[in-house]
């Protein structure tokens, strides 16, 4: 990630394309996101979990080699198909575990504690993918092939505890969870839809940090470095996660999480500066916050036999919306410039995000004190 833009602008390609690509990355995770969710649910986690990490292995090692859009183009198909293979079910796994040794509620404090890790995990690598970019901007993908098998062994010897849903009619099963998610249960509805969005928002923000730290003729070396301080900032925020949602209660903790993160792309696009990186800066902190709040939000009020496909049902809101706006503020970026870009993605973030937490604090009860 720290250095995929500097590695596409060296194959030839500008920002619309590398929005395209991404959006094909999201297309091929929607179009089997659901499906996969189910299929976590009926055929098993850890089995969803260990085809995914395989596809995500091949998505890479293409990566490693090719040079064309149109080899890009296959990679992000197959690590778009890995990444739905994995998506919800690596949460639902978890939280079914916490159910096993009943410890249910402590799952926040272990999915902040999951996020952290990924993202220290990320932060590092960060740092040596920038090191490693500065002698060749492939290197790092030949170094991420060998990564990505590990989570082959790793899915291998994962224990899943929950049991498996009898198949009768899959695609009539699918449909009523579906139906059940996101119009009969209200409450589920909303908090699937308002987590889509702000999951969206602190996606579209990921593929905005190169390009600003690229208008700022930031050195190679320091895109790894600044990438490691952002996701440590993600990690930590995380793994707090559960205490500040205590202290602020859901409806609040919702306002919070829309109102910061608009904020922050406000901030920045008028800050196209190292000013701009301290906005940036808070911005990922929310994030960190944001990613295990609100998919425990999920998981409370979702029944175990169902959870890996609600959960993909939300990794679908996000990686649509992403998939629809990403080619638009591509070409914003490239016609105008990066501000005008970041204004946009606000303004089409803002609209459906307040529409939703509108919603949810006109369903949901008040809590003490609001």
């Amino acid at each position: 990630m720290p250095i995929i833009v500097l590695f596409y602008k060296e194959c030839g390609l500008d920002l619309a394309d590398i929005f395209i690509l991404k959006s094909v990355y999201s297309i091929a995770m929607v179009s089997l996101e659901i499906p996969t969710g189910y299929l976590a649910d009926v055929w098993g986690r850890r089995n969803c979990l260990i085809a995914g990490c395989i596809l995500c292995f091949f998505g890479f090692t293409n990566y490693s080699l090719a040079d064309t859009f149109v080899a890009f183009f296959i990679s992000e198909i197959l690590l778009g198909f890995g990444q739905s293979l994995v998506s919800g079910a690596d949460s639902a796994l978890l939280y079914d575990t916490m159910i096993h040794y009943r410890k249910e509620e402590s799952y926040l404090k272990y999915e902040g504690r999951v996020t952290m890790i990924g993202n220290f995990s990320e932060a590092f690598a960060g740092i040596f993918s920038g090191l490693l970019a500065t002698y060749s901007l492939r290197l790092p993908f030949y170094v991420q092939s060998g990564i990505a098998f590990i989570g082959i062994p790793a899915a291998f010897m994962l224990t899943e505890h929950a049991a498996k849903t009898r198949i009768e009619n899959s695609f009539a099963n699918i449909v009523k969870i579906i139906q059940y998610s996101l119009f009969t249960n209200k409450e589920l509805c909303y908090n699937i839809m308002f987590s889509g969005v702000i999951g969206a928002a602190t996606l579209t923000m990921a593929w905005f940090v190169q390009p600003l730290l690229i208008e700022l003729d930031t050195p190679t070396s320091w895109f790894g470095i600044i990438w490691t301080i952002l996701n440590l900032t993600v990690g930590i925020s995380a793994l707090y996660s559960d205490r500040l949602d205590q202290k602020l209660g859901s409806n609040r903790m919702y306002a919070f999480i829309l109102f910061f993160i608009i904020g922050g792309y406000v901030a920045v696009s008028f800050n196209i500066s190292y000013t701009g990186l301290v906005f940036l800066f808070f911005f990922y902190i929310v994030r960190g916050f944001a990613t295990p709040i609100l998919k425990g939000y999920i998981n409370q009020i979702t029944f175990s036999e169902m959870r890996a496909t609600v959960l993909s049902i939300r990794n679908f809101v996000i990686r649509l919306m992403f998939a629809a706006m990403a080619p638009l503020v591509g070409w914003l970026h490239d016609l105008y410039s990066l501000s005008v870009a970041l204004q946009a993605t606000a303004v089409i973030i803002f609209i459906p995000g307040l529409l939703f937490l509108i919603l949810q604090w006109h369903y949901k009860p008040q809590e003490p004190g609001i």
